[in-house]
């Protein structure tokens, strides 16, 4: 009994850690106070200003949030398309090369941010690549794309490695059999890998950092470095990161729902 208690004792706690700032922001992103922690009244000013362009250096806070969804859309819908490839050709290896190949895969999730951030810098800069928005997207992929690789493969081991010979005896072409039978097989894992680099590419800071170079490319990361080297965050932030993450709880509720749905029909 002692040991139930405990236990669930120290999940709250948990999750009191994890969620109680970002309850504590939302709380106040409804004052109007531009020092987070002071209570001035409730207010939704914050909110008006974010939707009406009435923040201090407004205009560089919405265009960094452009940026960070443009680039992550970019990053995350060509590195599910790459990843998918490169997963179908590393299920078709065989022994020592699958491995090699999967280890090489793992490496730049294992590897740090600041580490594939400077390496990427030194690369862009051997090349003599100007740093941009070229570069920051071009970076993006890179790192996301193992990530899809991993959403992928299981998919491919679970899937009836005859179904696809099947197509091609049938009469279908490599393209036809890939677009109508392979795709349609792979579509949850797919789906998975470009929310997961969506993710990554929305919450990264260090490779973007190292590679965009001095153009003036902000990302909602770099922007919130930028402004707290300042003396301070800019208020409307936290509404902001208030609906951020409701969004992001409002996706997770979508996809579980839909999955205990998937699995009702299955057991059925």
């Amino acid at each position: 009994m002692m040991k139930k208690v405990l236990a669930k004792c120290y999940l709250w706690l948990l999750l009191a850690m994890l969620y109680a700032p970002l309850l504590f922001i939302a709380v106040f992103s409804f004052t109007e106070s531009k020092v987070l922690g002071s209570w001035t009244g409730f207010s939704t000013k914050l909110y008006q200003n974010l939707f009406t362009g009435g923040v201090s250096g407004g205009s560089a806070l919405l265009a960094a949030v452009e940026n960070t969804l443009l680039i992550a859309l970019i990053a995350a819908a060509f590195s599910t398309v790459l990843g998918t490839v490169a997963a179908i050709g590393i299920h078709n290896l065989k022994g020592r090369k699958k491995q090699t190949v999967q280890f090489l895969n793992n490496i730049p999730m294992i590897n740090p941010d600041i580490i594939t951030g400077v390496s990427l810098f030194l690369l862009f800069v051997f090349l003599g690549v100007s740093q941009g928005y070229a570069t920051v997207v071009l970076a993006h992929i890179t790192f996301c794309t193992p990530y899809v690789v991993l959403s992928v493969l299981p998919k491919l081991s679970q899937m009836n490695p005859n179904i696809y010979e099947a197509a091609l005896d049938l009469g279908a072409t490599p393209a036809q059999a890939l677009r109508k039978v392979l795709i349609p097989e792979l579509r949850p894992g797919m789906i998975s890998g470009f929310i997961l680099a969506f993710t990554m590419s929305l919450d990264d800071f260090a490779v973007t950092f190292f590679t965009r170079g001095t153009v003036g490319l902000d990302t909602l990361s770099t922007y919130i470095y930028t402004d707290a080297r300042k003396g301070g965050l800019t208020p409307e932030l936290r509404p902001l990161m208030t609906i951020i993450f409701l969004l992001v709880l409002i996706l997770l509720v979508v996809i579980n729902i839909r999955q205990d749905r998937a699995n009702k029909k299955v057991k059925r």
